[in-house]
């Protein structure tokens, strides 16, 4: 262009963050906060984005493969090209190979299509997140001019009333909604922290991620390919009508093409994404303007993708009181999928309206898991829910907050997921273990509420309890102990001694005890037809006398990318969490790295993620390490008054 120094001469590129005025929701970050990669190419080369793979069909006897390819001819005449593909599967196998001559005009631009049959294909699955690699070569005159890889996986996809299928197989959404934080990373995406919570919420019993509210980051993508996580993405959080005075609706009219087409051709070949979101909870949802709105934007994501379906998180009227719902009824219309927001009470409802209408729940509240589970695998035609959230975001804070009397709190985190911001599991998490049957039977203990006052928790969030028989100065005083299973019925039992057997609540997966607190053991027994079938033991733990230290990771690469995550604990002098402990922890961390952040779940402790000090919430807290980049070793050390330090060492390869 005009602006660059001719060749041989340097050129400098600047960037220039300009981040003004209340512009989100929620913390969005600011700065450049993703990878930025500058390509060079010939001026005949592969477009941005130009390699598109579908696998239309797909059995374990065989698949199509079917691949366009976008080349770009840049130079000033006709150019003749070769372009060469080849197909390999997860061990680097050659799949398929393919080759076709053709030629592109002038400043011209060529579409290519190529269709390949796999036999046997390596299936991609949650189960079996296998991953195939289509590498494209262009040659001219004999050489190569540009090279291209894409990873994609052979799955197929399909949406009906009969509920959603892969590969063939009947698949519910236990999925959850996330927002773009890494918690006390702020915004930064690292390869290695998107890796971790999407490997956190898979193991917490998740299949399916919504990112909630925007385009999420590649490696975030990467990481759900490579776990096997399923994926609704979604573009927007409004549309022409803003929620806050600086943000995207200030932008829609002008950028909502680009940035959806960005959007979906950086990310359709990515075998986790399912679903295509164009919104949430849209002012204008159920208005002439949104009409013509959703209806331009579902056309345009079927046009650049037309194998997925398209769906919205539709909501009712809270903005406008009196509104009925079947006001959204013309919203429904535009899309292949209907998502809704806090709707569960419709879904039988427009079921007999609309029988061809599929739903999938794209938000709904933590404590109603158990309910909504149920219509989920009861109704076919309900594909899956969506919790707000499956892990704590910094912003929109105290949303998910559980108040005693009248304080008020100062909140900076939202405090309603099931995971909190360092990744550490809360009772909501454990109660949907139960509800989703990855745990027979979970135990927690309700924090002591003074008399004359009472606990109120929001429709997010969830109460005051913990995993502990450990309550010094509340001995006799009755203690609620919760316990969520589904086994017929539960026995309590404290320090040996039976204190009563009552009926699981079959709707809540809930019994609910009231227990004078004596220090010792309290032991939960599950219980059907009257054989034991699940035990959980609460102990009295010891005063605290040690900082414990564990790595996610012994050994990280020399690349600041990959972080080690280093969960500190408080525990007594045998080991044992001690669960409410608030020690203030200080670290020194020696060896050729940093401190990256350091931070705890609490949602109202607001202490600098950046500084070498952290206090625990309930007994942990987390620090993570960030290689400067050459190879040698890391020594964290941790400690806090009165206290054994710890310490741990990784090393860095």
């Amino acid at each position: 262009t005009e602006f660059l120094n001719p060749p041989g001469q340097d050129n400098v590129l600047a960037v220039r963050v300009r981040n003004t005025g209340r512009n989100s929701r929620w913390y969005s970050g600011s700065g450049i906060y993703r990878h930025v990669v500058l390509e060079v190419t010939d001026p005949l080369r592969v477009e941005q984005w130009g390699v598109y793979v579908t696998t239309p069909q797909s059995t374990k006897q065989r698949a199509t493969v079917n691949l366009v390819t976008t080349i770009v001819n840049g130079r000033s005449a006709d150019t003749a090209f070769t372009l060469r593909v080849k197909l390999l599967g997860p061990t680097g196998k050659t799949l398929q190979t393919g080759e076709t001559n053709l030629q592109a005009g002038a400043d011209g631009r060529v579409e290519i299509p190529l269709a390949f049959e796999v036999k046997s294909p390596p299936l991609w699955s949650p189960e079996s997140p296998l991953l195939c690699q289509a590498d494209v070569q262009l040659l001219a005159g004999g050489k190569e001019v540009d090279a291209s890889t894409t990873t994609f996986g052979i799955r197929e996809i399909k949406f009906s009333t009969n509920g959603f299928t892969l590969n063939g197989v009947s698949v519910k959404l236990r999925g959850g909604c996330l927002h773009n934080d890494l918690g006390p990373l702020g915004s930064g995406s690292f390869d290695s922290a998107e890796e971790r919570r999407v490997a956190l919420l898979k193991a917490c019993g998740y299949n399916a991620i919504r990112t909630s509210h925007n385009p999420p980051s590649t490696a975030f993508l990467n990481a759900c390919d490579r776990l096997g996580v399923l994926v609704l993405d979604e573009a927007f959080d409004c549309w022409e009508v803003a929620k806050n005075p600086d943000d995207y609706g200030k932008y829609f009219d002008d950028w909502w093409q680009r940035d959806l087409d960005s959007m979906i051709l950086r990310d359709r070949n990515h075998p986790s994404v399912i679903l295509w979101s164009i919104g949430n909870e849209i002012n204008e949802r159920a208005e002439e303007s949104g009409y013509v709105i959703a209806k331009q934007l579902s056309d345009e994501v079927r046009r650049m993708d037309p194998t997925r379906p398209v769906t919205e998180a539709i909501e009712g009227f809270w903005d406008r009181p009196g509104k009925p719902w079947s006001d959204t009824d013309k919203a429904f219309t535009f899309l292949d999928v209907g998502g809704y927001n806090y709707q569960v009470g419709q879904y039988e409802r427009d079921h007999q309206k609309f029988p061809n209408r599929i739903i999938v729940g794209t938000e709904n509240y933590p404590r109603d898991i158990a309910s909504i589970w149920r219509t989920v695998e009861k109704d076919p035609w309900v594909l899956g829910d969506f919790v707000w959230t499956s892990m704590d975001y910094l912003g929109e804070a105290g949303t998910g907050s559980a108040r005693v009397g009248n304080e008020s709190g100062v909140y900076f985190v939202s405090g309603c997921g099931d995971l909190d911001i360092c990744g550490f599991k809360k009772p909501a998490s454990y109660y949907r273990d139960v509800v989703w049957g990855l745990s027979p039977l979970e135990m927690f203990v309700h924090r002591p509420i003074p008399e004359g006052r009472r606990e109120t928790v929001s429709g997010w969030g969830w109460p005051d309890e913990l995993a502990s028989w450990t309550w010094p100065g509340n001995e006799t005083k009755p203690m609620q102990v919760n316990v969520y299973s589904r086994c017929d019925s539960v026995r309590l039992e404290l320090n040996g001694k039976e204190i009563v057997t009552q009926q699981i609540n079959g709707g809540r997966l809930t019994a609910r005890f009231e227990v004078p607190y004596a220090a010792g053991e309290l032991k939960a027994v599950g219980l059907n037809n009257g054989k034991v079938v699940a035990t959980k033991i609460l102990r009295t733990v010891n005063p605290a006398r040690k900082v414990r230290l564990t790595v996610d990771r012994s050994t990280i690469r020399a690349d600041r990318e990959d972080l080690a995550f280093v969960t500190v604990e408080i525990t007594d002098a045998a080991g044992n969490l001690v669960p409410d402990a608030t020690n203030l922890v200080h670290f020194k961390l020696t060896g050729s790295g940093e401190l990256a952040a350091v931070g705890s779940g609490a949602p109202d402790v607001m202490e600098s993620f950046r500084q070498p000090q952290h206090t625990e919430w309930h007994g942990r807290a987390l620090a993570i390490l960030c290689p400067l980049g050459t190879a040698g070793k890391l020594t964290l050390r941790a400690e806090a008054d009165g206290l054994s330090a710890g310490e741990v060492t990784v090393r860095i390869k």
